[in-house]
């Protein structure tokens, strides 16, 4: 069955019928939960009792977000479907909600966020839903906004699913590009099913605390029954670390038109059998005019 990314969009798949099966299944809520736990330790917040102010981004119904209160932090959902939200309103939940489009950007105030994690949303970016829709300008609204509004050191964990290995480095690049630095970890890579990665970024340079952290199951470690009950099809059979911030240089613009001197003079001979009057050919014709006098 193919992901839900290649079916419709969010705010369109996940309708009031599929916003209540997937959140009355017991299945996606283990998944949830165990997925929630492992972005919200890659997450590394201080052990000091102090609740943080976190990012839920891609909420849905707010399954991710229990794990985040349990914990004793505050958070802030965002998700594009208002059916998700509907339904994350009638189990009472306690961070606060927001519809809206994280391709537009999230549009916070700058550096008030402890940090953030999103279970299976990112993905969503790299497809063109409308016709207005330009994958990139999506990624780099999302992840400049994001950086922006992380405090610094604070970081982002980021669960999601590329359909290939193009989509995955998009996703990095946008994210390096905004600022983070980090990078992809992981998850049981050798197994088509529990095979997971996770995004984790750090807003502000390259330091020791930024490096990251092992996946699990990288050493020939067997995972378990639990962690081997979701299908997902990722492409990619290597686990992806950038530990730096790479700002490639931009491309500069070539015009790329064949019309040189040759073309011109086929064309004024053209016009000639044509009967039209052409001006005579010179040591001029076919020069590039100097853009000042």
């Amino acid at each position: 069955m193919p992901r839900p990314e290649v079916q419709a969009p969010p705010d369109v798949f996940y309708n009031e019928a599929e916003a209540r099966k997937y959140t009355t299944s017991s299945r996606i809520i283990e998944i949830q939960a165990r997925i929630s736990e492992r972005a919200l330790e890659l997450l590394a917040l201080p052990n000091d009792g102090v609740p943080k102010l976190l990012l839920d981004i891609g909420c849905g119904s707010g399954l991710s977000g229990e794990t985040l209160t349990e914990h004793g932090h505050h958070w802030i959902g965002y998700d594009i479907s208002k059916s998700m939200l509907d339904v994350a309103l009638e189990r009472e939940t306690e961070g606060d909600l927001l519809l809206a489009d994280m391709g537009q950007g999230l549009g916070l105030r700058p550096g008030v966020i402890d940090g953030a994690i999103s279970i299976s949303a990112v993905q969503w970016l790299c497809n063109a839903d409308k016709s207005c829709h330009d994958p990139r300008l999506r990624l780099k609204a999302f992840f400049g906004s994001l950086y922006r509004c992380l405090a610094r050191g604070a970081r982002a964990v980021l669960q999601f699913y590329a359909d290939n290995v193009k989509q995955s480095e998009m996703i990095v690049t946008y994210a390096m590009r905004a600022g983070f630095a980090g990078g992809v970890v992981v998850d049981w890579p050798h197994s088509s099913k529990a095979k997971k990665s996770y995004l984790v970024l750090t807003c502000g340079p390259p330091s020791i605390q930024t490096s990251l952290p092992k996946g699990k199951g990288q050493d020939g470690e067997m995972c378990s029954d639990e962690d081997d009950d979701e299908s997902n099809d990722e492409d990619g059979d290597q686990t992806v670390g950038i530990y730096e911030r790479n700002r490639p240089k931009k491309k500069q613009k070539t015009k790329k038109n064949g019309k040189g001197k040759d073309w011109l003079l086929r064309k004024k001979e053209q016009m000639r059998r044509r009967g039209h009057d052409v001006p005579a050919d010179t040591k001029y014709t076919g020069r590039k005019r100097k853009s000042y006098f």
